[in-house]
């Protein structure tokens, strides 16, 4: 074959439009499904992790409103409602699913004198172990500096991941992270650490939870008082004869 007739085949082949849809799908399928896959998997976890910070953020706001003291079945009732918003499967006995979770609750107290963080208490399920005062130095980068003895709730969550395609992304481990001040009560405690304190320690007799009868104010343990005026003191403070 002559190079002008191959040139005029060659030429011919390339204006030719002629083809068949099937073969023609058949080699774009398989690209489309890797595509479809890769995209589906990197918009999942980024919608897990936003699911995840959304709970963080929701335990940690019903936390901050907490007056009466936390407990054990108050830690895990965090736990099991942390396993519904996140879409996990729960049951009465523990929290069990396509992802295994994990969660932490710490108060942190802050210390100016010092500037240094310590924990006041902390509760854990899951993998997670229970935060000590020298891991929460850890978190000094993260935790904004307060008045003298104030506190924050410290929320912490952990989940595994594992893509449902293999797309090139590993499985892994999302961590979300909150912190916020207690609203109606200047503590949040933990029942075992409370020793008789209802959380509020400051006297007011039109809180909840009782603080007039059960608080750590000095000489404000009338439960008669109901005017408040054995726990003001002449200048407007609280706490005084």
């Amino acid at each position: 074959m002559t190079t002008s007739k191959l040139g005029s085949r060659l030429r011919r082949f390339r204006r030719d439009s002629d083809g068949y849809v099937t073969i023609e799908v058949m080699f774009m399928l398989p690209v489309l499904f890797i595509l479809f896959g890769a995209a589906w998997v990197y918009f999942d976890v980024f919608r897990q992790q936003s699911v995840n910070q959304k709970a963080n953020y929701a335990i940690g706001d019903m936390l901050s409103r907490e007056t009466e003291e936390i407990d054990d079945t108050y830690i895990d009732n965090a736990f099991k409602l942390y396993g519904v918003l996140t879409k996990n499967t729960t049951n009465a006995d523990e929290l069990t699913g396509l992802y295994s979770a994990d969660l932490r609750i710490s108060v942190v107290e802050y210390n100016a004198k010092s500037d240094k963080y310590s924990v006041v208490w902390s509760a854990a399920r899951g993998d997670l172990g229970e935060l000590k005062t020298n891991d929460a130095r850890d978190y000094a980068d993260h935790l904004p500096v307060m008045a003298n003895s104030g506190q924050v709730i410290m929320v912490e969550t952990a989940e595994d991941y594992n893509p449902a395609f293999n797309v090139g992304l590993d499985p892994m481990r999302i961590k979300t992270y909150s912190f916020t001040h207690p609203r109606y009560a200047p503590q949040v405690l933990f029942a075992s650490q409370q020793n008789g304190n209802n959380g509020w320690g400051n006297g007011d007799q039109e809180a909840p939870g009782g603080s007039l009868c059960n608080n750590n104010a000095e000489n404000a343990t009338d439960c008669g008082n109901e005017d408040g005026s054995n726990n003001v003191e002449p200048n407007g403070g609280y706490g005084g004869p």
